[in-house]
This record gives structure tokens, C-alpha cells and sequence, in this order.
């Protein structure tokens, strides 16, 4: 789950991002609260949300703290980059491409920011 300050610019950008890795645009949800919330849900199980923040302060960035998305090849973490990229996030880092790791060998990587500023990874396993 990462916040938001403009629910709207993000369901832009994330339905646009995830719809890349096959996921289904947005949910809107209201909670209790009457904050407005974004569920993205995939076949897999896997959850992913966009909330305003409950308490009523300002959406922040979280210290140290990455999302990562599985891609199912080397390309796809490269258009995972470049779609956030067109759709308003921030290239950081190095240039997607592959990176050295001790103990899992080579895996592909590519890091942007969404507009709010939360840091996103797009990342690929070699088999």
C-alpha cells in the first residue's frame, strides 16, 4: 500500500503502469472513513493499494522502503520503466538493465517514482 495526495492522478498513472503487467484497472473503495482507496488485484492473490491517508495528513514517502513488481522478462521491466515514465513518474538510479547480485546472479531491475514519490521497482528473476 503506498498514499496519495491526488487519488486521481494515481489511478492515471497505476492503471496505466499495472495494466503493463496485466493487471485490471482500479477499484475505487471508500472506507469508513470516506477516504477514497484504489484496489488492484491480479489472478495471482496479489494485492496492491493506493490509498489517501486515513489520518488526514499529507501522503510521504517512506524511508527506505521499495514496491517491486515481478516482470516475466528482461523487456518487460524495461517498458515497466518507460510506461511509468510516460505516464509521470521519475526515472531514478541507473538505467533499467541488468545488475550483479551476490547469490541470486544477474536479475533485471529498473526503479522510478510515482508522482507522489513512492519508490517502484520493476524486477525479473532469471529462470
Amino acid at each position: 500500500m503506498v498514499g496519495s495526495n491526488d487519488i486521481e492522478r494515481s489511478k492515471r498513472f497505476y492503471d496505466e503502469l499495472l495494466g503493463v503487467l496485466g493487471v485490471s484497472a482500479a477499484t475505487l473503495n471508500i472506507a469508513d472513513s470516506g477516504h477514497t482507496r484504489l484496489f488492484y488485484r491480479n489472478e495471482n492473490g496479489t494485492n496492491f493499494i493506493v490509498t489517501q491517508p486515513i489520518n488526514d495528513e499529507p501522503a510521504t514517502v517512506a524511508n527506505g522502503s521499495t514496491v517491486a513488481f515481478s516482470c516475466d522478462s528482461p523487456e518487460l521491466v524495461k517498458r515497466f520503466h518507460d510506461v511509468a515514465v510516460a505516464a509521470g513518474g521519475t526515472s531514478i538510479e541507473a538505467a533499467p538493465g541488468p545488475r550483479e547480485t551476490s547469490g541470486m546472479g544477474t536479475i533485471e531491475l529498473a526503479y522510478v517514482r510515482d508522482p507522489d514519490g513512492n519508490k517502484l521497482c520493476g524486477i525479473h528473476f532469471p529462470a
